[in-house]
């Protein structure tokens, strides 16, 4: 039946092979654990179903075998009486309630095996179904490591790509250019202020020696 080959997919199904293939490991985990309560819940159903059908089908069975006895036993009473005609047609009767009661105790057979796959099927989706639950967050937990590792990974090779090593020299190349400039700007600079200072200072003392020199010629 189609529950029993849902069942046994999802019996036969390697939780880390789905999850390494998943693009979202915690939501296929989740949804394959709704899955298994859903199943089993069917299961559970469908073996109480099949249990109340063998009862059904051994009371049936039951009954036509005790109506095997009474025709037998009425065709009994009927002979002690004379009476071959009603005998024969008790006897009819009888082997009627016998071959039915054959058939009701096969069925009987075919459906004890129905629940006795069903029971297994339960029993091991069960244990299945507590595996997933008590791998759940160690699996969950073993994903997002390996994404952050990968992740790792991934950046020490950009990190190492050779290009991208160049471009940073270039760019610290650069920089310390612009401070060698700044720097030499700056010193340039500050030489034109001192020696505006310098020849500020020379145009004073000049002007002092001149003005004694003159003091000196009255």
């Amino acid at each position: 039946m189609a529950l029993l080959e849902r069942v046994a997919t999802l019996v036969r199904a390697n939780l880390n092979d789905l999850l390494d293939k998943a693009e979202d490991p915690e939501k296929m985990i989740k949804q394959i654990i709704l899955d298994m309560e859903n199943q089993l819940l069917q299961v559970k159903t469908q073996v109480a179903i099949s249990i109340a059908d063998q009862h059904v089908l051994e009371k049936k069975q039951k009954e036509n075998e005790e109506s095997d006895q009474q025709w037998m036993r009425r065709s009994e009473l009927a002979i002690d009486k004379g009476d071959d005609s009603l005998a024969r047609t008790a006897i009819e009767r009888a082997l009627s309630c016998r071959s039915t009661a054959a058939s009701f105790r096969q069925q009987v057979d075919d459906q004890k095996v129905q629940v006795d796959t069903l029971r297994q099927a339960l029993i091991r989706l069960q244990q299945k179904l507590e595996e997933a639950k008590a791998k759940s967050d160690m699996l969950i937990a073993q994903h997002r490591r390996s994404r952050a590792l990968g992740k790792a990974n991934d950046a020490g090779r950009a990190i190492g790509d050779g290009s991208k090593a160049a471009a940073f020299d270039r760019m610290k190349n650069k920089v310390q250019h612009t401070e060698a400039r700044t720097q030499a700007s700056s010193e340039l600079l500050s030489d034109d202020v001192n020696g505006r200072f310098a020849a500020l200072e020379k145009e004073d003392e000049v002007s002092r020696l001149l003005a004694e020199l003159k003091a000196k010629r009255k």
